[in-house]
Parts: structure tokens; C-alpha cells; sequence
């Protein structure tokens, strides 16, 4: 079923069709989520071998912690007023990041390859020659890149950097109400629950309400 679910989702965002998802609304059976923290030497390995247009899709999305679909259509437009506006695609949470250290570098880095394209395209993850990747452009890039890297799918996937940057955050402040707000999570058990075995170090626990106004967030990094 799942499998079916990417396939027809796939040809819809390719524009094979229009119709709706025959899936939607049928309950499969219950899975397992990954329980996978890519470490630095892993990502770095892969990172290496990638393009240009690849490399700034990952950062981009370690960076922000967002979800791959969400930062692949991230936009010039959505970029004002020192912040990256971003209204998440899955959950429609809104979040505002802060474009600050290395976000603010790799946003610079972006703008200037872009600057250089006969072909202009507002979207920040583009190819060579300037036009937006599509989702299979992105899919296909990464696991030819992941391949010449060495490394395995079971050990990487592109969808893991947003649990990198949620364990990671959560270990660099201290404070898991970071993590929550950047994933942009309602609750802190389901930020306990995202980053759980992946690394294990202090988590501080705390309750908040949810807030439907977009929240402002800092970088990973």
C-alpha cells in the first residue's frame, strides 16, 4: 500500500495526473519509524560527493530541520525580513527561521550560484543550469551520490537529516523546547519520541501550549 501511495504521489508531482491519491483514507498496516542518526563523518561522506545543486538541498535542510518536500520548494519570496518563512506542508505549522550563522552563509552561497544562471528561478534548490529540482531530480542525484560514496541506503537517507537536526539541536542547547518549536512539533513527547535512540544524552522536559501564529526559530547551526 505504501509503495502504491509513492508511486501514484510520485506521477502527480511529475504530472502524470491529476487525480487523487486512491490510497488516501485506507489504513495500512502500522510500521516501524526509523530509529537512525546519520553521524557527521556519514553526512560529510556524502556531502563530498555531491553537486553543487545536491549540497545546498542538504544543508538547506539540516539547517532549517525541515522536511525534504518542504525545503525543496522553499522560495527567494520566502526569505524577507532576516527570516525564512516556511509553512510546513504536512502538519501547516508555521515557522519563522532565523537567517543567522551558518544558514545566513549557506543562504549568501546560494544566491551567488544562482546569481551566475541564464535561467532564473525563485526557488533556492535548483540544478546547474538554474531550473527547480523536481522530486525525482533530487531523489535520483541523492542515491547516485550516497552510491559513489559508499555508503548503504539503510544508513542514509535524505528524509534523516531532519532527525540529525532535531538530536542534534536538542544536544547543542540543552533544551528540548528548541527542538520541538524548529520541528515544529505540538508536543514535547513527540520530540522525546522523534530523537530517542539516536543519541543519548541530557534531554530537559517541559510542557507548552501550541500556537497557531507562525513561530520564530533559530538554525541549527
Amino acid at each position: 500500500m505504501a509503495l502504491l501511495s509513492a508511486i501514484w504521489n510520485y506521477a502527480k508531482d511529475d504530472g502524470y495526473t491529476s487525480l487523487a491519491n486512491p490510497c488516501a483514507g485506507i489504513k495500512g498496516n502500522k510500521e516501524t519509524g526509523r530509529d537512525t542518526y546519520v553521524e557527521d563523518e556519514l553526512f560529510k561522506r556524502v556531502h563530498d560527493k555531491a553537486d553543487a545543486g545536491l549540497r545546498d538541498a542538504m544543508d538547506l535542510a539540516y539547517l532549517t530541520g525541515e522536511r525534504v518536500t518542504d525545503t525543496r520548494l522553499m522560495d527567494e519570496q520566502d526569505v524577507r525580513d532576516g527570516q525564512i518563512w516556511v509553512l510546513q506542508e504536512k502538519t501547516k505549522a508555521k515557522r519563522r527561521i532565523e537567517v543567522a550563522g551558518e544558514l545566513k552563509v549557506l543562504i549568501d552561497r546560494i544566491m551567488s550560484r544562482k546569481s551566475g544562471h541564464k535561467v532564473r528561478s525563485t526557488r533556492l534548490i535548483v540544478s546547474e543550469d538554474g531550473t527547480p529540482m523536481t522530486v525525482a531530480m533530487l531523489r535520483r542525484r541523492f542515491d547516485m551520490t550516497r552510491e559513489a560514496a559508499g555508503v548503504s541506503k539503510p544508513e542514509f537517507k535524505m528524509r534523516d537529516l531532519r532527525a540529525k537536526t532535531g538530536t542534534d539541536k536538542a544536544e547543542s542547547s540543552g533544551d528540548i523546547m528548541q527542538t520541538k518549536d524548529q520541528l515544529g512539533h505540538t508536543t514535547v513527547v513527540m520530540t522525546e519520541q522523534y530523537i530517542r535512540n539516536r543519541k543519548s544524552k541530557s534531554k530537559s522536559k517541559s510542557k507548552s501550549k501550541s500556537k497557531s501564529k507562525s513561530k520564530k526559530v533559530s538554525p541549527t547551526k
